[in-house]
């Protein structure tokens, strides 16, 4: 990791994220942001949102999101690193705009800004950016000079993302019976998106046959079943799979879904099974339902012993890493030369988004970009 400790010329660090309901009165009006636009009625939001009201309403992103603050704030203190963290949300409190107005009257003018999403995509990198751009133009619209906002590069394979989940896996082996753990497979797990979503993921000379989304899953996958086998001394048998597809049924997502996957395991033998969620940085309830919950059931029923391995969350080399990234990114801007961690094949990610990266079905304008007018 990077030696240098100048932040400069960032004056402050956003934690940018997706927010979620703190209690049963939340879930419906969290939904609605959410599917702003969308027309759909609030009964089916209801219906939509059991998986919410099964764990009292509260989704558990914001309470990770506190404990990453809090690691944040502590590893950058402990390193001499002055430079205050704020968090903003695209759906719920915090909200992005509030946060970033708060920010500007704080006298805040270069931000740097890490979105709790590790991969290229439309939906991970690109919305937050149009979120970015929205609400830097509400506050020009209320009189505010807004602050110039640089989005941190993808991390998806920075060594402090990928170690932990590494050690994650272990443990999970660890705990399966030692009669069905060296036949184990890893079944690693991400967002389903539709297809022509991750086809242009990315920049556009890599689009196609998933895009960067597919292409920089595997790496992190290969990476981990890599490291697991090293320090195990067995190859185990991997597949990356995909859960949470909320589309309609005729438009084609990523597959296959680790239910299906699941299935597909017992049929063909496999004695045990990992669950490695390595598209989610934190237990959100995208982990604690479709994982801890209906996939661990579909594997009670079918027979199948699973573990479910763990996200990287807050823990301290995840926050040394965003120190680095955030340390890297300020020493180019400063043209200065600064070591770009990154494991695997694909290499460090760029710093700002081409114009063609990830694009919208609608174009809008998006900070933090190629060709996004600076401040």
């Amino acid at each position: 990791m990077s030696d240098l400790r100048d932040p400069a010329p960032y004056d402050a660090l956003l934690l940018l994220s997706f927010g979620g309901p703190e209690g049963p009165d939340d879930v419906v009006p969290f939904l609605q942001n959410v599917t702003r636009g969308r027309g759909i009625p609030a009964e089916r939001l209801k219906e939509v949102g059991q998986h919410y009201f099964l764990f009292g309403g509260v989704s558990p992103i914001n309470d990770q999101n506190r404990a990453l603050l809090d690691a944040l704030r502590k590893d950058f203190a402990g390193h001499g690193l002055d430079l205050p963290v704020y968090w903003g949300n695209r759906n719920w409190a915090p909200y992005l705009t509030d946060t970033l107005r708060e920010m500007t009257r704080d006298g805040h003018r270069r931000i740097a800004v890490l979105a709790t999403s590790a991969y290229a995509s439309y939906s991970g990198c690109r919305q937050y950016r149009e979120n970015l751009a929205d609400a830097l133009a509400t506050l020009a619209g209320e009189g505010l000079r807004p602050p110039r906002v640089d989005k941190l590069r993808h991390y998806f394979n920075h060594p402090g993302f990928v170690r932990p989940m590494i050690e994650g896996v272990l443990a999970s082996l660890a705990e399966l019976p030692e009669e069905v753990r060296a036949g184990a497979h890893l079944a690693f797990t991400t967002h389903s998106i539709p297809t022509a979503s991750a086809d242009t993921s990315g920049p556009a000379p890599g689009h196609g046959d998933g895009g960067a989304y597919v292409r920089q899953h595997l790496d992190v996958a290969r990476l981990i079943a890599d490291a697991v086998r090293e320090e195990t001394g067995v190859a185990h048998p991997w597949r990356l799979v995909y859960q949470s597809r909320s589309g309609a049924p005729h438009i084609p997502w990523l597959e296959p879904d680790i239910c299906d996957h699941l299935r597909a395991l017992r049929a063909d033998g496999a004695p045990a099974a990992v669950m490695v969620p390595i598209g989610f940085v934190s237990d959100h309830m995208e982990v604690l339902y479709d994982l801890d919950t209906e996939a661990t059931a579909k594997a009670a029923e079918l027979g199948l012993p699973v573990r479910r391995s763990a996200t990287v969350g807050a823990d301290p080399r995840f926050a040394a890493a965003v120190r680095d990234l955030l340390l890297e990114r300020a020493a180019t801007e400063r043209g200065a030369d600064a070591e770009r961690c990154a494991l695997g094949a694909l290499g460090a990610s760029h710093d700002r988004c081409p114009a063609d990266c990830c694009p919208a079905r609608t174009p809008r304008p998006a900070a933090a970009g190629a060709d996004s007018p600076q401040a």
